[in-house]
């Protein structure tokens, strides 16, 4: 719940606005962020969202870039700020947060970085890179018809970078993704939370083109 009777991944999330600014501080960069009730992470920057971007490697320098579930958008211009000849897609099916994410990109002048809600990013759109700070709430069936759905667009060298924290799954998440054909390896793990990062889906020993 983020907010009374309000869920962070809810399409139209009805707790009242009143927003405020935090930092995203990382040794590259200094991010100022808008958030605001109703939406992932209000009060601070997530430490998952922050310890996978301290330990994850630099995003493609080109091509299509996703933050799944951009929420208000730490993730999603860290990319932009990383790799700024790089499409990032920002995608979330809240509309505050898309609205946040935008500003925030505008904010920090970021051109690069597209929000728009799960089903406005082109059927021929291929990724080089996911990376996500996925929503478990939501509910394992849905979790993973999600994580399928966005998986399968990496490109056939691309990788799903994922932060979990233990307690709410990411050992069973890691076996889960093993299971799909994603090869799936732990980059590391700080307080809890571990970074998981995915391949593209292998049929027969062979990536899925």
């Amino acid at each position: 719940m983020n907010g009374a009777g309000s869920h962070y991944f809810d399409d139209d999330p009805s707790a009242p606005s009143e927003p405020k600014e935090v930092v995203l501080l990382l040794p590259d960069m200094r991010l100022v962020l808008t958030t605001d009730r109703g939406v992932f992470a209000y009060a601070q920057i997530d430490p998952g969202t922050k310890s996978m971007l301290l330990s994850v490697d630099p995003p493609p320098a080109t091509g299509h870039l996703l933050d799944l579930g951009c929420g208000t958008g730490a993730i999603a211009l860290t990319m932009a700020r990383r790799s700024p000849a790089a499409t990032v897609w920002a995608v979330d099916v809240n509309e505050r947060a898309r609205d946040l994410c935008a500003a925030n990109a505008t904010a920090n002048g970021l051109g690069n970085v597209r929000v728009v809600a799960p089903d406005e990013v082109p059927d021929d759109v291929v990724f080089a890179a996911i990376w996500s700070n996925p929503a478990i709430r939501i509910g394992k069936p849905a979790l993973h018809a999600m994580l399928l759905r966005w998986l399968e667009r990496l490109a056939p060298d691309g990788t799903a970078t994922m932060v979990v924290h233990k307690h709410l799954g990411s050992d069973s998440l890691q076996t889960w993704l093993e299971r799909q054909g994603f090869a799936t390896e732990r980059l590391g793990s700080a307080k809890g939370y571990r970074v998981l990062r995915s391949g593209a889906r292998r049929v027969d020993g062979h990536t899925q083109p």
